[in-house]
Order: C-alpha cells, then structure tokens, then sequence
C-alpha cells in the first residue's frame, strides 16, 4: 500500500511504501520525521480527529482546510501498535508484573478459548438458570447492597456505614422525638429528607423577624421547636436510614420469619444500635456475604472454577448450597430459587466425568503454554547476555510475568528501577512482540527500536522478533530506524534468512518533502567496495589517494605504500615510518 502523509509537524508531504505481510525497514537520519510518520498512522487508525495534533505550527492561525494534517492509502489499517517510549512507560514494568495484561497475552489464546469453550457448554445449565430468573440478579444486587451498608471494615461493621450512621443513635423517623409529634407526617413522608433539609435551612433565617420564615406567622412561642428539627436531625443521617431500611424492606422476605422480627425491631431502634445488636447484624452480614459469594460463582462458573480442584465433583457438589447452614436467610422465598440452583448443579453432576477430563486438557495446555513462553524468552535473555529470567505465576485470570535476576529467588518488583536502559527497552521490545501476537494489529511499527544496543544484543532481538518459531514474521511490520546495522544483516548479509525477505527504502527529506528510495543488496557496500569505487571513478586525486590510504588500513596492511600516501597526504619534508616495522 502507498501511505501519503501531509502536513504533519515538519512534514509537508511524505510518500511511503508499505507492503503487507513484510517487515518493511525505513532508514533515515534524525531529523527526518520518522516519529511523526509514526504518530500519524497511529492516530489515523484509531481516530482520525486527533491528527491535528500534529498540525505544522505555520497552520495553526490558518484557517484553511486544505492545510490540516491528512493520511490518505491506509484505509485498511484499523489497528496499529507501536513501539516507542511511551509503549515501555506505559504498558511494560508494572509494581506486580512485567506486561500488563499478562493473561490475556500468554495464556487466553484461541486454544484456550475454545477448550474453555466446551468446559462452559458442560455447566452451561447453571448459566441458564440465572438468565431464565431474572429475580436472581435482583438479590444479588440487593445483598450487594445491604452489604455494603455496613461499612468498610475487617470486622464486619463500621460507625462510618449506613447502617451506623443511620441507625446509631436511634430511628427517629419511627420514634419521633417528644415535642416534635406535630411533624410526623413530615418526618414519615417520602420526601422527608427534602423536607428536612427545607426545615434546617429556614433555621438560618429563624432570627430575622419574629414571624415564621416558612408561613410568616408568630413565631415567639415555637422558634425552640423549630430548631429542634435541625438538632435531632441531619439530612445524611436520614439519608442513611431511609437507603437501610428501603434495602431491608426489599430483603425481608429472604429472611427467615425469627431473623425477619430481629431485623425489622434492630431498625426501629428508640435509643441507638446495643453491641448485642450489632453482633447479631454481623452475622446476618455474614450469611448475606457466603449467599451473595455463591450466588456470583454460579452465575460466572467457568474452567477456573475447577482449575485448582483435583477431582471435579467434589467441586460441583461445593457448589450446592446448604440453607440449613444459613438460618437468617432460609425462607420458603429463598429455598425456591436455591432449589432451581441446586437442580442444575445435579444436572452438571452427570457429566462430572466428562468435565473432569476436558479441566484436566485444559490445565495441561496452560502448564505447557507457560513452559513454551518461559523457554523462549529465557533463552532470549541468556542468549543476549542478560543475568534474568521470568516466571509466569498465578491461577484464575490473574497469572502474571514476572522478573527474577539470576541471583536471587525472589521477583524483583520495580524491574524499571534494576534495568539498565538499553536491558529495559531491549526486554520490552520482546514482550511487545508476544503482546502484537495476541491482539494481532493491522500494522506494528517500530520507532528506532534498536539504536541504542550493542551489535550482539541488536542481532539477538532481530532474531527473536523476525525469525523466531513465535515472531512477527509474516507480519505487517514498519521499522523506522537511523541505524544501518539491521539493513547490512536483512538486505545484504543474510537475507535468505528471512522469510519474507524484508523491504527496505532510504528515506530523503527535503524542504519539507520526504520520499523514499528503494535499497537493494547492490546498494549496500563494504567499505573496500567504497573504496574501490571512488579510486576508480572519482575525478580528484587527492580523494583517490585518500581513499586509496583507507583502503590499505582497510586491509590492515601498513606496509611501504600505506607509509608513502601516509607522508604525502600530511605533506611531511621528511619520511616517517609509522609501522614500527
């Protein structure tokens, strides 16, 4: 595909050949533009509004439109990733893994999803179970939120929750403090929060006049009556109280009849909570928790409700739930829905076997895709003289990467901080490599990936990310690079190792303009060829015996003709040998 790029930052036009399914190497110096094309594709792709955020600064006061950052001939890249800076500083190095999204990337692959697939089909009938009772969703939500109610706290209820504050000091919308039964209906309505509020705002004006601020009748012998409102009651309290017992009212016929009267006489509390009571209300909470826990397995039971169980019916059967061990809440309300649950989970029982065999295919995968992407990348790290090496740990859908150094037995948990830069970008490249296969992008770039190492470790990323058993080969890839070492190695040195063989173009940029030049095996020459060619083609003989001169340190022979060009060039009276011959 041919890629034009207009007016973005310092590029006016760019014209870029992209071919699918190659690595396609684009070389060229610092200050080409090689980031901003980059950026463009990228932004292009995901949304081709934010491309004004590369518009040139001689546009910005333009209003023209002609003039506004355009990417035309890449219509059919709807995804992009990109290596760069902000790739490594966002994604890569986290506190407690090396890649975000570690599942995802090494372990939730087709395979895995398909067998995963089969095991859900299985347990599939406790799934329906929930869609076909919509009121299950009910409860829990309900429990969820009665829950909550008690607070954020270990020991199961705090003064901070809603039911502390609402009830602590007693429910003074059912016992109406004495001297203020002339607002009951007030206090009871609906609204009596709203009302509340109205009430303790008016007491700001209270002493303004000695009229009434809400009807404007004598008020001298009800003003402490008036205030009283605001001293016994504050809207969050009562907020807190009304979110309670709406709650409790939605629940009530989940509970068992003594728990019910409990409950309900707890909530119409005169004086405030005793330590009896809240000890009581913990352990509602309590069963409220273990039913709300089952309920959500149940519903999201999946190959990893069996992934850490050695036999799978005696999975299934901890599936059931037991009633007679949750006295608070066994009603007959609640005993029908348990009933339908249990039924289904005795239908799963039936083909414990075949469960038990499709767990035990899909643990092994995941056991021997671990293996295979800790081989590959220790065998990288070693390869490339790092002293590290990872470990893929964990069960259910939180198994992350982590960064162990050879010497030590613990994870190191701020890799960003032991890394040297280039060990940093080098381990992150190929951790991006593994991330672009998982999601499979229409295009990856690679911004000036592997400048900054040495020769080895530049070779042992080239040969991880495009000739490795798991690599990018066969990919969509453009590398933008200043660096030459990957075209010598791809184009002109080992290109039958490579398959695709990579394109590769030199990127010129004039005024503005950059445009592309094709680099071909002839084109890149040794420095003998360099030399040999301005020897024998170049018209001034200075540089002739110049390059004449480098041709024999080429060589290294420094022998009688290196020392007479050596003495000629440095137009020294008198011979020197500098051969130590």
């Amino acid at each position: 595909m041919e890629i034009k790029i207009s007016n973005c930052n310092s590029i006016d036009e760019a014209i870029l050949t992209v071919e699918v399914g190659f690595l396609n190497i684009k070389f060229g110096v610092n200050g080409t533009g090689k980031s901003t094309i980059a950026k463009a594709i990228e932004l292009n792709a995901t949304n081709p509004d934010n491309l004004m955020q590369l518009i040139p600064f001689k546009y910005l006061d333009d209003n023209n439109t002609e003039n506004i950052p355009t990417v035309v001939g890449a219509e059919s890249i709807s995804t992009v990733a990109v290596f760069n800076e902000a790739y490594v500083d966002t994604f890569v190095f986290k506190p407690d893994e090396l890649i975000q999204n570690s599942f995802e990337i090494f372990i939730k692959s087709t395979d895995f999803s398909e067998k995963s697939a089969e095991i859900e089909e299985i347990v599939s009938v406790i799934k329906n179970t929930f869609q076909q009772n919509v009121s299950l969703d009910e409860i829990i939500n309900d429990l969820t939120e009665l829950s909550g109610c008690f607070g954020k706290s270990k020991t199961g209820y705090s003064a901070a929750g809603s039911i502390g504050k609402g009830l602590g000091k007693g429910n003074k919308i059912e016992n109406v403090p004495e001297g203020l039964e002339s607002y009951t209906d007030y206090l009871k309505c609906e609204n009596n929060t709203q009302w509340i509020k109205w009430q303790i705002n008016g007491n700001d004006f209270i002493d303004v006049s000695d009229t009434c601020p809400y009807c404007t009748s004598p008020t001298n012998e009800k003003k402490d009556e008036i205030k009283r409102i605001s001293n016994e009651y504050d809207v969050k309290s009562i907020e807190h109280l009304v979110k309670v017992l709406n709650v409790v009212e939605k629940l009530e016929k989940y509970f068992s009849d003594d728990a019910k009267i409990n409950i309900i006489s707890i909530t119409k509390n005169k004086t405030g909570l005793e330590k009896a009571e809240i000890t009581y209300l913990k352990q509602v909470k309590e069963q409220i928790d273990i039913l709300r826990d089952k309920f959500l397995n149940l519903k999201g039971i999946t190959f990893f409700t069996f992934e850490n169980i050695d036999k799978v019916i005696d999975g299934i059967n901890g599936l059931k739930i037991n009633m007679g061990l949750m006295p608070f809440l066994n009603s007959q309300e609640t005993n029908t829905h348990i009933n339908l649950l249990n039924t289904s989970i005795d239908t799963v029982l039936q083909q414990a076997g075949l469960l038990q065999g499709k767990v035990n295919v899909q643990k092994k995968s995941i056991k021997i895709t671990i293996e295979s992407y800790k081989l590959e990348i220790n065998d990288f790290l070693k390869y490339a003289g790092y002293q590290y090496s990872v470990e893929i740990e964990g069960n259910s859908e939180n198994y992350k990467m982590r960064l162990r150094h050879n010497d030590m037995s613990k994870s190191v948990n701020s890799g960003d901080q032991h890394l040297s830069y280039g060990e940093k970008n080098a381990f992150a490249m190929v951790l991006f490599m593994y991330q672009c296969l998982s999601s499979n992008p229409d295009l990856i770039v690679l911004d000036d990936p592997i400048s900054s190492f040495d020769k080895n470790k530049k070779f042992a990323i080239i040969e991880m990310l495009f000739r490795g058993k798991r690599s990018l080969r066969g990919k969509t890839v453009l590398m933008l690079t200043h660096d030459l070492e990957p075209i010598i190695d791809m184009v002109k040195n080992l290109p039958h190792t490579f398959n695709p063989i990579p394109k590769a173009a030199f990127l010129r940029s004039r005024s503005g303009i950059v445009s592309e030049i094709e680099i071909t095996k002839s084109d890149v020459l040794t420095f003998s060829q360099v030399c040999d060619e301005n020897i024998a083609n170049n018209n001034e003989d200075v540089i002739k015996l110049i390059y004449l001169r480098r041709y024999y340190e080429t060589i290294n022979d420094k022998g009688c003709e290196y020392q007479l060009l050596s003495n000629l060039l440095h137009k020294r009276e008198e011979i020197i040998d500098t051969s130590g011959e």
